[in-house]
């Protein structure tokens, strides 16, 4: 079970002040609160966190365990660079209505993003890919809904730059001391 909760966890915070919780947010407002969106979400949230416990567990049969422990550092690190670089988009002129569209954009989005990373870190790190899966679908998924929920009030309503670079300093500080420990140089 730790691996569903640290994916949990480690998804959440990585969706929390993501591009991708901004873009829900506004695709919600533009769209009205669509039910359609909703379920794209959960799709898109689902399937890209399976990839990352498959890939996890791939990786997992190949690494020796202070190499999964680098590997998460890895994944901790990406995932701060990623909240501190990328910014979310502007939001849509004109957004689709279409279902497919949504969920391609919402599902490629997911497949590289901080949180799938993290869930690929949880999954090879603690040899429960399915669990670090479902956690982290059901972390993100949670955010997105929560987002999609408050549509245009969730860049008004959360200090977003705030929990960014909060969030970002929280993921870089554990990247180092995941990666201090696997090289031997902490406790």
């Amino acid at each position: 079970m730790p691996a569903f909760f640290l994916a949990l966890i480690a998804a959440a915070v990585a969706t929390l002040a993501s591009r991708e919780a901004a873009r829900v947010a506004r695709l919600s407002a533009a769209l009205g609160g669509a039910a359609g969106l909703l379920a794209a979400v959960w799709l898109a949230s689902a399937a890209s966190s399976a990839v990352g416990g498959w890939v996890g567990a791939l990786l997992a049969a190949q690494l020796a365990a202070p190499a999964k422990l680098m590997l998460v550092a890895l994944a901790l690190l990406l995932g701060g660079i990623e909240l501190i670089v990328l910014r979310p988009r502007p939001p849509p002129r004109e957004p689709t209505r279409s279902f497919a569209a949504i969920l391609i954009v919402l599902l490629a989005a997911q497949v590289t993003d901080a949180a799938r990373l993290l869930v690929l870190g949880v999954a090879a790190a603690t040899g429960g890919p399915w669990l670090a899966a479902a956690g982290g679908a059901l972390g993100s998924g949670a955010v997105l809904t929560a987002a999609w929920a408050l549509g245009d009030q969730w860049e008004t309503r959360l200090p977003l730059s705030v929990l960014r670079w909060s969030l970002a300093g929280l993921l870089l500080a554990s990247a180092a001391m995941c990666g201090l420990s696997a090289l031997g140089l902490l406790g």
